[in-house]
């Protein structure tokens, strides 16, 4: 991809770095940037300069530039310079057709210096470097770690993705951005919420928005019927490399639009952003599956579907088995499944199962106690340890090799026990295993629509149903009868097994939404405190709708190929939710606590 930049007013460059190719030689031109490495060949110094665009390379030579030789002779790395020069090609032996400039060079007529570096550098910025440095240095000294190459690809391809969505929703699909408040009510359904104390009403607190999600409905009330921003949110949870506790969606809202009509603009979103920034074709409609489909074949409602290994559910089969691991685990409400694994007896040792093994320790580490297995020898015999063996009869050994479709080779691994455990257990060891199998071909994009959600998932800890998604996605009609069991008109888009982007169709009327609240545990009395406003809305005529939400910082990961989106986000957060660079949060004032009617409880450990 190729950053393409016009300089339209007076500037101390005529040109940027990376933008200079063989039809600029013989021109005169001035670039500035950091000076990325310097090398002395003998009297003629080699000097690349680097911007955010590239490098180009710098000549400073004694007889030919003589006024700017000693300009040369002192620069050092990142020292931050304006060079003027003539563009020459490059000798036949000195051309790098790695670098998009390797063709050309400029003879430096003047080096003006504007900036040295004082202090020894904490790390290596140059392109040429492929050390590896500690992520705590990378993000303590962030402004430098952004000059390197890696960083301004990524925060370009950031860009790109953005001006992608901006230019097709506004200029394709009649979208309008609107921002809505980042000081808001708290309403805490789901994550914690980022509380702000307000000086002004003592003793009331706003909260940071986990999602526009209200106001954007309230959007749709007004008429604004094709809303969108690219929004700031934050949540107050436990960090993973793919989550920040404040990120940035894409946030959309539609009226008048079907469910179909919905996932197909998305679709055509999707291709058009691949195409704008990567130059991918996709190919419509992607495919879809429902929740049911997704976590019987694959144990997860995000599945990676660019690799086999499907699950396979024997729990009718192993109900009445003399193995009681088994049928206790059907009989008590749960499910046995099945992780078939061919060409296993080469990969895949009794060692790595066994307690104390990597897969053992995996399928620990998702909750599971144990981790059997069988394996397929010639003749469709089977060896194990342990009792699963000779607690099969031959006609269960037979159906179970059928279902699985096990040859000689084949390695079985077994779930057993809660479905939730069970299928978060068997996901975990199919993408282990898919890796180091190398089943996944990384080259593949396999985008999949994940539709028919339950509305509602149990709340062991606080024994009560809650929104799967959110307490404002509309059941399908047909299940309206009975909430508890009903399925939801939301849609997930998933992106080679991450979840990048979802949405619902939204109830919009306020009987509906009255009696999900009641389905959730809110009393009517709390559903009025918490969301009065949204629900005396609904009584105004409130058009039918629905929208999605994009992660963007999880997007770009995935296209810039990185494995956090610390490495897509500028200034990101560590996964304790500090800023190693400004060394936030940091304590307050005393007077700024009395200020805002505030004490602190926190008692430090002595």
């Amino acid at each position: 991809m190729q950053l393409e930049i016009t300089l339209r007013f007076p500037t101390m460059r005529t040109h940027y770095c990376g933008q200079l190719r063989s039809e600029h030689i013989g021109e005169t031109v001035t670039v500035c940037g950091w000076v990325d490495r310097r090398r002395d060949h003998g009297g003629v110094i080699f000097v690349d300069v680097r911007d955010r665009t590239g490098v180009v390379q710098i000549v400073g030579d004694p007889v030919r530039t003589p006024e700017a030789y000693p300009q040369a002779e002192s620069l050092r790395n990142e020292y931050v310079v304006r060079v003027t020069g003539r563009v020459f090609q490059r000798p036949d032996d000195s051309l790098n057709p790695k670098l998009p400039t390797g063709e050309i060079e400029i003879y430096a007529e003047a080096i003006e210096l504007l900036n040295k570096v004082e202090k020894q550098l904490p790390f290596q910025v140059s392109t040429a470097e492929t050390e590896s440095v500690r992520e705590e240095l990378r993000l303590k000294y962030r402004y430098l770690d952004l000059r390197r190459d890696r960083m301004a690809k990524n925060l370009t391809l950031r860009h790109e993705v953005v001006k992608a969505m901006r230019r097709f929703l506004e200029d394709n699909e009649n979208f309008m951005e609107v921002e809505t408040p980042i000081l808001t009510r708290s309403t805490p359904e789901g994550a914690r919420d980022y509380l702000v104390p307000s000086r002004v009403n003592p003793g009331e607190w706003f909260a940071l928005p986990q999602s526009p999600q209200l106001f954007k409905q309230l959007l749709m009330v007004s008429g604004c019927d094709r809303y969108y921003q690219i929004a700031r949110c934050f949540r107050d949870e436990d960090n993973r490399a793919d989550r920040q506790p404040e990120f940035t969606q894409l946030d959309m809202e539609m009226s008048f639009m079907t469910l179909e009509q919905i996932l197909a603009l998305n679709e055509a979103l999707i291709c058009h952003i691949f195409k704008a920034v990567k130059g991918i074709e996709l190919t419509t409609p992607f495919p879809r599956m429902t929740y049911a489909e997704a976590m019987d074949r694959y144990g997860t409602d995000r599945p990676d579907t660019r690799f086999g290994l499907e699950l396979v559910d024997v729990s009718d089969l192993m109900k009445d088995s003399g193995f009681k691991v088994f049928s206790g685990a059907v009989k008590a409400g749960g499910i046995v499944k099945i992780l078939p694994i061919p060409g296993a007896d080469s990969t895949i040792s009794n060692v790595r199962i066994k307690p104390g093994g990597d897969l053992f320790n995996e399928a620990a580490t998702a909750g599971a106690k144990g981790l059997a297995y069988i394996r397929v020898k010639e003749g469709g015999e089977i060896d194990t340890i342990g009792a699963i063996k000779d607690n099969l009869s031959p006609e269960q050994k037979q159906e179970l090799l059928e279902r699985t479709g096990a040859k000689p080779g084949h390695l079985l691994l077994f779930g057993a026990g809660d479905a939730e455990t069970v299928n978060k257990t068997l996901d975990r060891l199919r993408q282990v295993i898919g890796r180091q199998l190398n089943l996944i071909d990384d080259s593949k994009i396999n985008l999949l629509w994940i539709l028919e959600f339950p509305m509602f998932e149990w709340n062991a800890d606080e024994k009560r149903l809650e929104a799967l998604h959110h307490p404002f996605t509309a059941p399908y009609p047909e299940d309206l009868g009975d909430l508890k069991t009903a399925r939801a008109q939301a849609y997930d888009i998933i992106y080679n097994g991450y979840e990048v982007g979802g949405g619902s169709l939204r109830i919009y009327q306020r009987d509906i939404q009255a009696k999900v609240f009641e389905a959730i545990g809110l009393s009517e009395e709390e559903a009025n405190n918490k969301f009065g406003f949204l629900l005396d809305a609904f009584e105004y005529g409130t058009p039918p709708h629905g929208g999605i939400a994009y992660g963007l910082d999880r997007l770009v990961m995935l296209l810039a190929g990185e494995e956090s989106i610390r490495d897509v986000i500028a200034f990101p957060k560590t996964q304790q939710a500090r800023c190693l660079l400004t060394d936030a949060p940091a304590g307050v004032d005393a007077k700024q606590l009395k200020e805002l009617y505030v004490a602190s409880t926190f008692k430090p450990k002595s």
